[in-house]
Order: C-alpha cells, then structure tokens, then sequence
C-alpha cells in the first residue's frame, strides 16, 4: 500500500532520487526519464479525458482504467530488481495488453479505412489523445533504450503495453473524431 504523508523530504535536492528497490540514481538517468514519461503520458490523456467524459463515457471508462495501467507500468520501471525485500514487484501483465488489444480492434471496427496520414486535430478530445499519443511514442523509446542496455532488466510486457498504448491512443483519437469522420488528413504537397 502507498502512503504519502509527507511531500517533500529534502533528499532529492542533490540531484538524485530513489528507485522503488531503495538505491538512488541521478533524476536525468534513463529509467527515471522513461518512468518521468510514462508519468507525462498519464496525465496527457488525463486532459483528453476532461473533455471526453460526458460525450464518450465508454472510451472514457478506457482511458480510466489505461491511468491506472500506467501507474502499473511506472511500478515495473521504477523496481528493476524481480522483488523488493522479498516480494514480487509489480509488473504489467498478459492481459493488460490483451485488453487494450481488444478494444483496440473493438474501436478500429467502426472505422473507415485510412486514405492519408492523419493530421492531429478535429474534436478537443481526439487532438489531446494525438497528444498523449506523441507522449507515449517518446516513453517507448526510452524503455526500449533502456531495455537494450545489458545491465538495465525491463520486463517484455512493458516494452509490449507502451507499444500498444500508443496504437490505441491513435485509433481512440479517430474514433474520437466522429468515428473518423472529423479527421484531418494530411494532403501531400499541398502547400509546395
């Protein structure tokens, strides 16, 4: 169980932090800044949630529960170690990832086949998920980045749901255009 009683402490003013397993590392290393990240991805769709509740209370209830997922994630990035004095870390699981595949192909159902790429814009709610879509793009190349370092265990399912979070975040973001229909495609040369 989390608890925060106390907010500040006064031991990262020397430039480090604590990972979940107690040992301090240095707030611009790789793990920090991809959990730093999947922390920013959260609270992007957060902002796209403050306008999707009431008009898409279904896509709504996904993106709730894909927050909370990602304080999942950032627990598995933030314990490299498989246990903490004893326990097992969390870690993201098989059907996390199967969820959002399914609701994935669920919302990509009802939609019209790309012609062009799509420009990010249309609704409030579909510009702030290409948002938090770009957001999560950089959390994984950070996790992958981290992953390929010999020293640094990332679990596979991580690297997997950050790869699929950004898949749904694209699909929600059409389908919070009007199913598509509102989508802003990107015309080749238009401007030349």
């Amino acid at each position: 169980m989390v608890k925060l009683n106390k907010i500040y402490t006064r031991t990262g003013d020397d430039g480090t932090t604590a990972l979940g397993t107690g040992s301090r590392v240095a707030k611009y290393d790789l793990r920090v800044e991809a959990y730093g990240t999947v922390d920013e991805t959260n609270a992007a769709i957060g902002l796209a949630r403050v306008h999707s509740g009431a008009s898409a209370p279904a896509l709504d209830a996904m993106l709730g529960r894909i927050q909370n997922d990602l304080f999942d994630l950032g627990a598995d990035l933030c314990f490299p170690d498989e246990s903490k004095k004893g326990q097992a870390s969390l870690r993201v699981s098989d059907a996390q990832i199967a969820r959002l595949e399914a609701e994935i192909d669920e919302m990509n159902g009802a939609l019209d086949p790309l012609r062009s790429f799509v420009l990010p814009g249309g609704t409030p709610t579909s510009a702030y998920l290409h948002l938090a879509r770009t957001v999560c793009r950089r959390a994984e190349r950070l996790i992958v980045a981290l992953a390929s370092r010999p020293d640094e265990p990332v679990s596979a399912q991580a690297v997997s749901y950050i790869n699929r979070l950004s898949d749904f975040l694209f699909v929600a973001a059409r389908y919070a255009n009007g199913k598509g229909a509102s989508d802003v495609l990107w015309v080749p040369g238009q401007n030349g």
